[in-house]
């Protein structure tokens, strides 16, 4: 069993996002500390990219800062190899097509694997592209991460059945960002899922509120907050890290009760 899927064996998961280098790594690290003492079961590491079309502006906005201070791929890797020293949770990075291909997919795999990144996830790799990326994943140990949203209903069944890792819900269309609440029905994707396999699914896209991580874990198995880090990273720069603990604890309370 991977990594992944050990992480939801004691109960509903918490799962933070944070763009790496915004507004440095050093910073990113210790927020990463910060989350792991503070609960997180896994933490999506976003990889940043230039035109990152599943993002909504707090994330983009994270994206521009950290491309502009100079992070790439091979420092990241480093960052991750030099975290692994202590950051004993599961670790997915969350980047694009391109990134990876630029990067060399198979290279990119086999770096994972080195550095402990548990597996990747690619929003703008539909479900019929994913061979090329999954095939290789597998052949290092990665978990490629499935997305469903919620217009691929009769989907479903099809993307649960070769889910890896955690199977990521996507609460509501469009991209990312703070949602005042959330309307997809997810108790009727969740239904599907659980009929065609035992992968553990997550719910993001939309979460802010410790009242909308219990909701949502009351019909999955987790959820996925990133835009509300964000901010709290653009609000308090390189100051950020116990403000993001903080925060972590409460959505991690909230979805243990």
């Amino acid at each position: 069993m991977s990594n992944i899927k050990k992480a939801f064996e004691n109960g509903k998961v918490f799962i933070p996002f944070i763009t790496c280098g915004d507004p440095d790594l050093d910073t990113t690290a210790k927020v990463v500390r910060e989350m792991e003492k503070n609960g997180a079961d896994i933490i999506e590491l976003g990889i940043p990219f230039s035109d990152p079309t599943a993002e909504g502006p707090v994330i983009q906005g994270a994206n521009i800062r950290a491309l502009a201070g100079g992070v790439t791929t091979d420092k990241i890797f480093e960052f991750v190899s030099k975290l692994r020293e202590d950051v004993k949770i599961p670790l997915v990075f969350m980047t694009y097509a391109n990134v990876v291909f630029s990067y060399d997919i198979e290279r990119f795999m086999k770096r994972c694997r080195d550095t402990g990144i548990d597996g990747v996830i690619l929003p703008d790799v539909p479900f019929e592209e994913k061979e090329e990326f999954q095939t290789i994943a597998k052949k290092y140990g990665i978990d490629f991460i499935s997305l469903i949203a919620p217009t691929s209903f009769d989907r479903i069944a099809m993307i649960a059945k070769e889910a890896e890792g955690f199977i990521y819900i996507v609460s509501s269309l469009g991209v990312t960002g703070v949602r005042s609440e959330i309307t997809t029905n997810i108790g009727d994707i969740v239904k599907v899922v659980r009929e065609n396999t035992d992968t553990p699914c997550a719910v993001g896209f939309g979460i802010s509120k410790p009242e909308q991580a219990k909701a949502m874990t009351e019909v999955s198995d987790g959820a996925i907050v990133g835009s509300a880090i964000i901010r709290l990273l653009e609000k308090y720069g390189k100051e950020a890290a116990p403000y993001v603990g903080e925060y972590v604890k409460q959505m991690k309370d909230a979805v243990s009760v």
